[in-house]
């Protein structure tokens, strides 16, 4: 046995479910949904079947456990930027634009994770509260980054205003990450950041580019 699966017996039981969790999608991204079993899981993980059922009820418990850490992470990787700029709400709006739009938050394996999870989101009542709750969670920060912007700006808008383009900006950002994950040869070197600074400027009338030379 090596050193870190010796580590992994003596680990608290959140670390040796974030481990479950963490084979669980390298085998869905490798394998899809269906061939992420819990016996393929478990030797992934090197523990028992009966290790996997003593921290989750059943497979669909764990499947729906790795898509939360997946969506969640993703999210997080994608607002970090943006959290560690000091300079204007501007700098920060552009920050979170150009992140979620180059690595490592456009990457391959993240799409076809994304691809292998969404049929089951349509089909399972857990995995869609799951869905609803991880895309509130990152689409209320990105509302929170344009409110300080415009606010900033001395543009103020009201919620109802305020969510409608956190939505909008939020789509087309998910289209341009889906794209450059699945395409990744297809775009030039900064083309799809560019897009995106730009496309948001468009919806909320701030100017990205300013934004870009602040941050």
């Amino acid at each position: 046995m090596t050193d870190e699966r010796r580590k992994f017996k003596r680990e608290s039981a959140e670390a040796r479910k974030e481990a479950l969790i963490l084979a669980t999608l390298e085998l869905v991204a490798e394998n899809g949904v269906r061939g992420a079993t819990v016996r393929g899981i478990a030797e992934r993980a090197d523990v028992t079947q009966g290790l996997i059922r003593h921290y989750f009820s059943s497979k669909e418990e764990l499947i729906t456990a790795a898509y939360e850490h997946h969506m969640t992470f993703m999210s997080d990787q994608t607002f970090a930027p943006a959290s560690g700029v000091q300079g204007s709400a501007l700098a920060r709006l552009t920050a979170f634009v150009t992140a979620s739009l180059t690595p490592p938050v456009v990457d391959p394996r993240a799409i076809a994770l994304w691809a292998s999870f969404l049929n089951k989101v349509q089909q399972d009542p857990q995995m869609k509260a799951t869905h609803e709750r991880t895309y509130a969670y990152f689409r209320d920060q990105l509302q929170a980054l344009i409110t300080a912007a415009l606010e900033e700006a001395g543009r103020p808008a009201p919620p109802a205003r305020l969510r409608r383009l956190a939505i909008a900006c939020n789509a087309l950002i998910d289209g341009l990450w889906l794209e450059g994950g699945a395409l990744p040869d297809a775009f030039a070197p900064g083309e799809l950041e560019e897009i995106g600074r730009q496309s948001v400027a468009a919806i909320t009338g701030l100017n990205l580019e300013q934004g870009a030379e602040r941050s």
